[in-house]
């Protein structure tokens, strides 16, 4: 899994970029917690349900129908978000589905369940060029270190691309 903060910046870059008038800083911030939200996953393994589980680690939370979910939340709570139903729950959702996008893109692991509850075949990307993260707090060792590097050249850049391009068009549309 790409580290916890790479999960973040995915909406936080975009609802940035997009502008205020767009994603507001609640929405964004619901955002970014719905991106970090599946892997809350990992207390299962205090819970002692395997990894392969569909409640273990990438199962049930790494699925396109839990990222459903979260922006099914949004789209009813979308007053808290200061944001219209529709635009709180394709951000949102988008938001943690890039979750298990991501995961799927990493070098290590089983895949993430992304089918699920549809089918329990974990599942990775046809190219995953992403280092897989250490599970805990060792993101300050040279493999967290060699981690960091890799997100921040397969995640972290171009979503800051396409994040400057957002705010390119927007400034280009301005003027228009």
């Amino acid at each position: 899994m790409p580290t916890i903060f790479t999960h973040a910046v995915v909406p936080l870059m975009i609802g940035g970029a997009a502008g205020r008038r767009v994603i507001s800083r609640r929405l964004m911030a619901a955002g970014a917690i719905a991106a970090m939200l599946p892997d809350a996953d990992v207390l299962a393994f205090k819970l002692h349900v395997a990894y392969a589980d569909s409640f273990g680690h990438r199962g049930a939370t790494h699925s396109i129908a839990f990222a459903g979910l979260l922006g099914l939340a949004a789209f009813i709570g979308h007053r808290r978000w200061e944001s219209t139903p529709w635009r709180s729950a394709a951000f949102v959702g988008l938001a943690a589905l890039s979750h298990p996008l991501l995961d799927a893109c990493t070098d290590g692991g089983l895949g993430v369940a992304l089918w699920w509850p549809f089918s329990d075949t974990r599942w990775f990307a046809p190219f995953h060029p992403i280092a897989v993260s250490p599970i805990g707090a060792r993101f300050f060792s040279e493999r967290g270190w060699h981690v960091m590097a890799s997100e921040f050249g397969w995640v972290w850049l171009p979503t800051a691309i396409v994040a400057a391009c957002i705010v390119a068009w927007r400034r280009t549309s301005k003027r228009a």
